[in-house]
């Protein structure tokens, strides 16, 4: 009876994580599509690693669900920090764009815009992998960063 309770509850959270996921995406193809009409800007050599960690994550995360695996989901959850570090790495870097140039301003936002979305992306797997943790093992380890060095 408690893991057909835990299915219903993490089921509810991994869609919610979903619908976030697909308007962040939308964001990110808006945010792409006023990228083409503004002068261009060096595009901050971490933003693919960044992109291609994401997608990676997301793929995984689904994937940890579909076949209830907790060490894969533990995974997910650890690549979080490289995905945060990228982040305040290419912030830092779209900042001195903008202090270097006024008319990268507006360009380096878009940028700026676009990045903090796939940091969000990458929290929603994150939460996905911790959702899969909880249905499976019946374990909480949001906001118990110790707990995913255990298997």
């Amino acid at each position: 009876m408690a893991v057909d309770l835990r299915r219903i509850a993490a089921v509810l959270k991994i869609n919610n994580d979903l619908e976030r996921m697909a308007d962040l995406a939308v964001d990110i193809a808006e945010r792409a599509l006023r990228l083409a009409e503004l002068p261009p800007v060096p595009v901050p050599a971490q933003l693919q690693h960044m992109a291609d960690l994401t997608t990676s994550m997301v793929r995984q995360a689904l994937e940890c669900f579909v076949n209830r695996d907790t060490r894969l989901a533990r995974r997910v959850c650890r690549l979080d920090d490289e995905v945060d570090r990228c982040n305040a790495e290419i912030i830092g870097e779209l900042i001195g764009t903008m202090r270097g140039s006024a008319e990268a301003i507006e360009p380096a936002l878009s940028l700026f815009s676009a990045t903090r979305h796939l940091e969000r992306l990458a929290d929603h797997a994150t939460n996905i992998a911790e959702d899969v943790i909880y249905l499976v093992d019946g374990e909480v380890v949001r906001h118990h960063p110790e707990a995913l060095q255990r298997h």
